[in-house]
């Protein structure tokens, strides 16, 4: 009986923890005038993004590059969003990361 509790507690535990996955953020907006570029992912509520800082600054400094900018740097912090709940909260997020263009 001590086995199987310990056995329920351990796939529960695994089921609540959620998946680790790599989110790469796409360009979803900006401003070629102020020089900020938007890049965005969704992640489900069981999820835990991990997201691939590297792969998001190359695509802000190729959206930058083509709007006639040097370079590109994360202007810092990102914006969570809810896209859709239940009863038991949110259950699919919606995060916005702001790159600054530069000279």
């Amino acid at each position: 009986m001590l086995l199987r509790t310990a056995s329920i507690a351990v796939i529960l535990s695994v089921f609540f923890s959620g998946c680790a996955v790599t989110k790469v953020p796409q360009p979803t907006g900006g401003s070629k005038a102020d020089g900020t570029v938007h890049l965005s992912y969704e992640y489900g509520s069981f999820e835990q993004p991990t997201v691939d800082e590297e792969a998001a600054l190359r695509k802000a400094q190729q959206r930058c590059q083509a709007w006639g900018y040097d370079d590109a740097d994360a202007f810092g912090g990102a914006v969570e969003q809810c896209q859709q709940s239940n009863q038991y909260g949110c259950t699919r997020y919606f995060v916005t990361m702001t790159y600054q263009c530069m000279d």
